[in-house]
């Protein structure tokens, strides 16, 4: 495990075409990652593995593609699902007792719908802390995830047995969701690019109508692919008000063409209170630096000083974790929530509607900051993370360079995207303690297109490893 992967796995692009021209079929495909996630069992990535149905549609594309049938983009790519989301003929568990057990799904969630569709295969279920609830991947129903970049460390939360599985080499891509950047710490935690989508990019059938926080995507191992998943995945669907309309761009050719010269960009390594490992500031600062050389940016003095927005973002989410909750689970099974996840449900219990509505005016007033800072920039760069990943097993760290700090501080920055909706995207910046750590780049509401644009820039300038080189 300390060398090279000695058969990197295609990327998302490179796997297609091969399934398409013929080189590999499928089913081959399918069978190098059900061996490599056989190969992968310390790291834990997978709630469940479905090897009979994914030799059965492996096979359906191969048998089509022999009849002439002209497939999707991504015919015979194989994936795994995020245990948060649907996938049909797979369990569900969501990390929670609550839910171990249930009967197979009968349907999938839009966008994974949309991904089998486009010929996509998808193989296994990847593990998430309760309720996706975490900035690591650990809990009493899944165990616990692994980096491997380093066994002792977390790939981050919650969608890490998806960037596990990615950054490992077992899969080309998988299923995500970003709630306050569960998409965006693992990517940062396993060296892997990481796009939180504009909220409404991708539709769902509904993870967070109410905070309107929430977004579902994919990881990937390149931007290009990260692009060709976005284009697979966005465009309106009925069953979700808030889905946005059509881009009305390709996102794949986006990354290539957008003329991004000139944007402004502010750095900000510390959102004015944050508490950050001083290597990892200057680490991120030197990245940032070479962004805004690569992608010819024009880098500005904007004030950005914000107060702890914790409590804020905490509140908001609570109200989220009754929605569409089974009855006969809280209160009567709260003491089978892990230990670390019930007092959040309790708390929730207590608030009245005078206190929503306080958090939601204190949200507002975030919300306006932020508009502030973007009538003046087009993009906000940061630290993706105050920390390389720490400890797998939880709970979250309470210092932080030498000061005692709240859990939440070591994943900061990924919440103002949440908050305002905006597209918000991690990019490797380097290496401490031998591990990755990512750059953040928040670009205005509905410019998924700029963020992905300075990353393939970047990713240019800054070629990153693929998958991590200790596994």
């Amino acid at each position: 495990m300390a060398t090279a992967h000695p058969n990197p796995m295609p990327t998302v692009a490179d796997a297609a075409a091969a399934v398409r021209n013929r080189s590999v079929s499928a089913r081959e495909l399918l069978e190098v990652c059900l061996a490599a996630a056989v190969e992968a069992e310390p790291l834990n990535a997978f709630a469940h593995v479905d090897p009979d149905g994914a030799r059965a549609a492996a096979d359906a594309v191969d048998q089509r593609l022999s009849g002439g049938e002209d497939l999707g983009p991504l015919a015979g790519v194989p994936f795994a699902v995020k245990d948060l989301e649907r996938c049909a003929g797979m369990p569900m568990t969501k990390g929670s007792r609550w839910y171990a057990g249930r009967p197979n799904e009968t349907i999938d969630e839009i966008h994974v719908a949309r991904l089998r569709a486009a010929g996509a295969i998808p193989f296994a279920k990847t593990t998430t802390p309760e309720f996706g609830t975490w900035a690591y991947t650990a809990s009493p129903t899944l165990g616990v995830t692994r980096n491997p970049w380093a066994l002792d460390r977390t790939p981050g939360g919650s969608s890490g047995g998806t960037a596990a599985g990615v950054a490992a080499g077992v899969m080309p891509f998988g299923t995500a969701s970003d709630g306050g950047g569960s998409i965006r710490t693992p990517a940062s935690f396993t060296g892997l690019p990481g796009l939180k989508a504009s909220y409404g990019r991708i539709p769902t059938y509904g993870v967070t109508h109410v905070s309107q926080n929430a977004v579902v995507g994919a990881l990937a191992t390149t931007v290009t692919d990260t692009a060709l998943l976005l284009d697979v995945m966005s465009g309106p669907h009925r069953y979700d008000r808030t889905s946005l309309p059509a881009p009305g761009v390709r996102y794949a050719d986006v990354i290539e063409q957008l003329d991004v010269a000139g944007l402004r960009a502010a750095w900000s390594p510390d959102l004015g209170f944050a508490v950050v490992e001083p290597e990892v500031a200057a680490i991120c600062e030197s990245a940032m630096r070479d962004l805004v050389d690569a992608a010819a940016l024009h880098l500005v003095d904007v004030p950005v000083e914000f107060d702890d927005y914790i409590g804020v973002y905490t509140r908001i989410e609570g109200i989220d974790q009754f929605i569409g909750l089974p009855p006969g689970l809280y209160p009567e099974r709260a003491d089978e929530l892990d230990p670390l996840v019930r007092p959040g449900w309790d708390w929730s219990v207590r608030q009245v509607w005078p206190k929503l509505a306080r958090s939601y005016d204190a949200r507002r007033a975030i919300e306006h900051q932020l508009a502030v800072i973007f009538d003046r920039v087009d993009v906000l760069i940061t630290p993706m993370s105050a920390r390389p990943a720490f400890a797998a097993e939880s709970p979250m760290p309470t210092t932080i360079a030498g000061q005692s700090v709240h859990g939440g501080m070591a994943v900061i920055f990924s919440m103002l995207a949440n908050f305002w909706g905006s597209p918000a995207m991690s990019v490797p910046a380097g290496m401490v303690e031998g591990l990755p750590v990512g750059l953040q780049i928040m670009a205005d509401r509905h410019r998924d297109d700029v963020c992905l644009r300075l990353a393939r820039r970047y990713e240019q300038s800054n070629p990153w490893p693929r998958h991590a080189p200790r596994w």
